[in-house]
């Protein structure tokens, strides 16, 4: 892994919007010695509470769920455009059922005790900070519910503040 470490403030990813709504991330996180990675396409990155912040969501059926739940910290990590095929897998295939980094052709490894993906062009490792559960009672435009939440299934929230940023040389 050739990367550079750098300060959030100072990450020029040209567009945050399409970075994590378009692009995708991967949410690496590891539990009991074992590491998963998931795509996600929901999430913000930003400052609060006077901090470097990336919010993510997970939803409880995930296998990465209790892993990102059971942990301090793990990694948002980022790829660009050129990897679609992979985040995709990534995004449908279940850790559950085997190693999603070796079916793709990809690589876990960390960075200070943190899981992350080699490959990716961008990482963020990230401490929690805040967890919250998304609540039913709490929606103010009802019809998101059934649009995103058919299932009742709703996201767990993880407020991380980004303790250090890489990028790829």
């Amino acid at each position: 892994m050739e990367l550079r470490e750098i300060s959030p403030y100072d990450l020029e990813y040209s567009n945050a919007f399409r970075a994590v709504g378009k692009e995708w991330m991967l949410i690496c996180a590891e539990s009991a010695g074992v590491t998963n990675a998931m795509t996600a396409s929901w999430g913000f990155l930003g400052q609060l509470w006077n901090r470097p912040a990336a919010i993510c969501f997970i939803r409880p059926q995930r296998f990465t769920y209790h892993m990102a739940d059971e942990s301090e910290r793990f990694s948002l990590c980022f790829f660009g455009e050129g990897m679609r095929e992979e985040l995709r897998y990534f995004g449908t295939a279940s850790g559950r059922d085997g190693n999603k980094a070796e079916a793709t052709g990809l690589h876990y490894g960390h960075i200070d005790n943190t899981p992350v993906v080699e490959e990716a062009s961008l990482i963020l490792l990230c401490r929690k900070i805040y967890v919250d559960d998304i609540k039913e009672e709490n929606f103010k435009e009802k019809s998101i519910i059934p649009a995103c939440y058919p299932g009742r299934d709703y996201h767990r929230v993880f407020v991380c503040e980004v303790e250090k940023c890489f990028i790829k040389q």
